[in-house]
Parts: structure tokens; sequence; C-alpha cells
């Protein structure tokens, strides 16, 4: 828990550092409005989600955990109830860590389930680059994401006010624990909510 503590670390001043909110674009509308905001709610969404080859998360996870069962009966099974989980236990904390600690110093707090904020930012992932790695020197692929972050308001989540592109997330190089392909899409969203909260700050926080 500590080198994994260390490491996140290192990954918010490297999101902070090198990429300065480089991956984030407004493509529509305007997010002025989130000043003062001490609530911004947070919603998920992976239904329009491709991931590497595959062309949705259903057709990528069907495929795996054929794959995995052949191997060993129930592995895939096993496999494919972790991938769903580690959305909710992984990597929505992370992004949600690194990115409060950018708006946190500006009275904003950004959780899922507000349901009680004026806003909401909607998260939605469209591609996931699994990527891989192996011990010591061997060859590596790094894991990246893309996302588009819809604002709404709260009450009215049809209505998009603005809209934000997210191109290739790339997560943080961990060493021989990138192994861990669950690790390796962590990083990515640790890296995604430290670049999304910098341009929250830098665009209407501030």
């Amino acid at each position: 828990m500590k080198t994994k503590s260390i490491l996140f670390m290192m990954g918010i001043f490297l999101a902070y550092s090198t990429s300065m909110f480089a991956q984030c674009k407004l493509t529509s509308g305007d997010i002025k409005m989130l000043k003062g905001q001490s609530m911004i709610n947070m919603q998920y969404d992976y239904s329009k989600m491709a991931i590497g080859k595959f062309k949705s998360d259903d057709e990528y996870v069907e495929n795996k955990t054929k794959e995995m069962n052949k191997k060993k009966p129930g592995s895939g099974d096993d496999w494919a109830g972790k991938w769903k989980s580690d959305r909710e236990s992984r990597f929505q904390p992370a992004f949600e860590r690194s990115l409060n600690m950018a708006t946190e110093h500006f009275n904003s707090s950004c959780r899922e389930l507000a349901s009680d904020a004026k806003y909401t930012l909607i998260i939605h992932t469209t591609f996931t680059e699994m990527g891989f790695s192996t011990f010591g020197y061997g060859p590596r692929k790094s894991a990246y994401i893309s996302l588009v972050v819809d604002l709404v308001e709260t009450s009215n989540p049809s209505k998009v006010l603005a809209s934000i592109e997210m191109k290739r997330e790339e997560g943080h190089y961990m060493g021989d624990l990138e192994v861990d392909a669950g690790l390796r899409i962590e990083s990515c969203y640790e890296r995604a909510g430290a670049d999304l909260g910098g341009f929250l700050v830098r665009e209407a926080l501030k």
C-alpha cells in the first residue's frame, strides 16, 4: 500500500508538471458556471467504450472470458466480474481522488452520488487501451484511456451545457508493477483526473 501511495503521488506530480491541462479541450459550451459551486456531482458511463481492437466493452469481455475459460475453467468468469467491479472500487475513486487534489484548493469538491449538487459532470470513457508489460526489461505497451466529459444540470441531464474532450490519457510508468492490468488502467484514471482537475481550476474555479 505504501508503494502504491508513493506511485500515486508521483503520478499526480507528473501530470501537473508535464501535461498542464494539454490533454483537455473544451469542444462546446462554457464551464465558467462552475465557479463558486462547492459540490459537483459525478457520473460515469462506459456504454460506448471501445477496447483495443474490440468495438465494445461487451465484445471484449465475451472474447476474454472465453479465452481464459479455455485455459482454466472458471478463470474467465472470475476475471469478468473483477473487470466490472474495478470501475467502482479502483478506477473511479482514483479519478476523483486526483481530480479533487486540484479543485479542493478552490473550495470545490467533485463526488459521485452528490445528487443535491446543481451541476453534474458525466465522464464517458470512449476508448481504453489495456497495454501490456513484462517483468524487468521485457516489452511493454503503455495503457491509456480517452474520455468525453459532459457538463449538465443535475435536474436536466439531457441538455449538455459544455463538453470536454480528453484524448490518450496515459498512466505513469510503474516498472514491474505494470504487469497488473488493473493497476495500469487505474493509473490512467489518476492521470485523467489530475488533468481534468487542473483544467477546471484554470478555466472556471480560480
